[in-house]
């Protein structure tokens, strides 16, 4: 569930919820401080403390503005994303789908492909549907690197490569 969501979720449960929701979102997952927030969603910062304060309920207008704002950080209101084409058991393993990179909070979103007829189907389909990169297995990054116009970036595994190869020899012995 992405940030945005979980503030939605929270307005229904309680306001204590909500403010606390709200107040994490900003500092741990947005990381910002309240005036920054404030600055960015245009909510005087007088505002905004009242509602995290518990002084406050905010209207309509402004928590429209506060998720639109979060929306807009997280990049989800352009559907900005890096796009990550993997076997499910290596997307599995991901534990991060935002990642904060230069400053910025970057979208991770998956794409399971099995084959390299899936992989390619997924590219295409990761960059029609707003990715702004893409990170794949060596195996298909050059095809999509020739049919895509956003980076391609190669999976490039080191110690998952020496976990199978040390798993596979102790099936042999």
């Amino acid at each position: 569930m992405n940030v945005a969501e979980r503030i939605i979720d929270s307005v229904f449960e309680s306001d204590e919820v909500f403010r606390k929701t709200l107040s994490r979102a900003i500092k741990e997952d947005l990381g910002l401080t309240a005036l920054d927030f404030a600055e960015k969603a245009n909510i005087p910062s007088s505002t905004l403390y009242k509602i995290l304060s518990g002084k406050r309920e905010p209207n309509v207008k402004t928590l429209r503005q506060i998720i639109k704002t979060v929306k807009a950080i997280e990049g989800l209101e352009k559907g900005e994303f890096i796009a990550v084409i993997a076997a499910r058991p290596v997307l599995d393993n991901m534990s991060e789908t935002k990642k904060k990179i230069c400053g910025n909070l970057c979208t991770i979103r998956e794409y399971s492909a099995t084959s390299m007829e899936e992989a390619i189907i997924a590219a295409v389909r990761a960059e029609r549907e707003g990715a702004v990169a893409l990170v794949c297995a060596p195996i298909v990054s050059p095809t999509v690197e020739k049919i895509l116009k956003i980076p391609v970036a190669t999976i490039m595994p080191k110690n998952s490569l020496i976990e199978a190869i040390e798993l596979v020899a102790k099936k042999i012995n």
